[in-house]
């Protein structure tokens, strides 16, 4: 006799949780999702159910980039007692040994989990494809606060087009915190900064973070939703009591004003939390979202002080030339500004000569943790279009250390005679700046 009992009501749940989701399926489908899993989750019961739900979501197409810490794991390795500084390990000879080691082991470990389809098991009959490699171009971290960091690094260029090819073949990459230079070096990385960067150049729909305490607001209550500046000034408060905790929330921070639309920060102590994030309405962490509302606009006498924040650290490290707030004032109508929320992110300067036969940008700067996002690009792009509105044949530019960028966006290599006749007094020989122009 076939069995006439009725469902238990767990099912019943089931099947009215994945009749919900399935909007959510289908949103998900062909979106690329970089996660984050720090060394606090590796060797745990969370790490296992992970990999499940990585094998689940990849079989409902989503693809997926996966970095991991190794910060413990190195520790275990070394026989002296670990250096940081500011929160980076100062990687001498024995740690680069110890990152080398627990970077392969845990690499192997998380693919042979990946791998399972054992009867029995969540993964039965499935199979994902992992792949690795050295898709990340590193180089020297160097010397901060007289502090030599020696094998650190941090992540010169992500190898976009080879991680776009293995995820298009439905592959799934795992990124160590591992990098390498042009002269075969090979550096110990922040995992969460090759997360952040590789999301940035894939232009991942989604990152997620996976953290001990989700932020909260004022009144002690969990985020559900929440912009960068709230996420940075939460950060801002806990950098004494709990730092490391503080440099996650800003490198969340960092990709969603770089241009990855969603940042999802995870509570660690939820099994089921990536799932009940993506397939649920409320979700189990907190999402960062970007801010679109972005102005081009002429400066005005109230921009000077957002200005000088912008350009003062390019002051005194010479990558500009100094300028007193009182010469600010008096050009400030040369100005074009990018706001964004309020704050000036971006600016630059455009000068015509007498005839206006010629113009010169000058002072283009983007705030650091709104690089990347193509807007000093569309700063220049603004600033050729006006100068040819008003008449200028040809627009220049005078560099010390960015002259590639400036070649990519079709300048070509010139002399002072290209600067504006007022202008070339302005120029320095101590200072030997590159000039280069454009036909506009």
């Amino acid at each position: 006799m076939p069995d006439t009992k009725q469902p238990a009501l767990d099912t019943d749940q089931a099947i009215a949780w994945f009749r919900q989701a399935s909007p959510y399926i289908n949103e998900h489908r062909g979106k690329t999702v970089v996660i984050c899993v720090p060394d606090r989750l590796l060797g745990t019961d969370l790490l296992s159910t992970l990999t499940h739900d990585l094998t689940l979501l990849s079989h409902l197409g989503v693809r997926l980039v996966l970095s991991f810490g190794l910060r413990s794991d190195v520790d275990a390795r070394l026989s002296k007692s670990p250096t940081f500084h500011n929160g980076r390990r100062v990687t001498d000879d024995a740690a680069l040994a110890a990152v080398i080691d627990a970077a392969g082991s845990v690499r192997s470990e998380l693919e042979s989990m990946l791998s399972m389809g054992l009867p029995n098991t969540p993964m039965a009959g499935a199979h994902l494809s992992v792949c690795s490699g050295n898709f990340i171009t590193a180089r020297p971290y160097g010397v901060h606060e007289g502090v030599d960091f020696q094998h650190t690094g941090t992540v010169r260029e992500v190898q976009n087009r080879s991680i776009e090819s293995l995820l298009a073949s439905g592959h799934l990459v795992i990124l160590p915190p591992t990098g390498y230079s042009l002269t075969g070096e090979v550096f110990n990385l922040p995992a969460e900064e090759v997360a952040v960067e590789t999301a940035v150049a894939l232009g991942a729909d989604k990152l997620v973070m996976f953290v001990p305490q989700l932020p909260k607001n004022s009144n002690g209550d969990w985020l559900r939703e929440s912009y960068a500046a709230e996420i940075r000034n939460i950060a801002s408060a806990r950098v004494q009591a709990n730092e490391p905790l503080s440099r996650t929330y800003n490198h969340a921070c960092s990709a969603s004003e770089r241009g990855v639309d969603r940042v999802h920060l995870l509570p660690e102590s939820d099994p089921n939390a990536l799932l009940r994030e993506l397939f649920t309405v409320d979700g189990s962490g907190t999402l960062i979202t970007t801010e679109r509302f972005e102005n081009l606009r002429q400066a005005t006498i109230k921009d000077v002080g957002g200005i000088i924040e912008l350009i003062e650290p390019l002051q005194l490290d010479g990558t500009l030339v100094k300028r007193s707030k009182e010469q600010l004032e008096l050009d400030i109508n040369e100005f074009t500004v990018l706001e964004r929320d309020g704050r000036v992110v971006a600016c630059a300067a455009l000068f015509l000569s007498d005839t206006n036969a010629t113009a010169e940008v000058a002072c283009l700067v983007t705030h650091p943790d709104y690089q990347g996002g193509g807007r000093a690009a569309k700063l220049l792009q603004a600033l050729q279009k006006i100068a040819k509105q008003r008449g200028a044949k040809s627009l220049c530019i005078r560099t010390t250390r960015t002259a590639h960028w400036f070649i990519e966006q079709g300048f070509t290599p010139a002399d002072v005679s290209a600067l504006p006749a007022d202008r070339k007094a302005s120029y320095s020989q101590s200072r030997n700046s590159k000039i280069f122009a454009i036909t506009l």
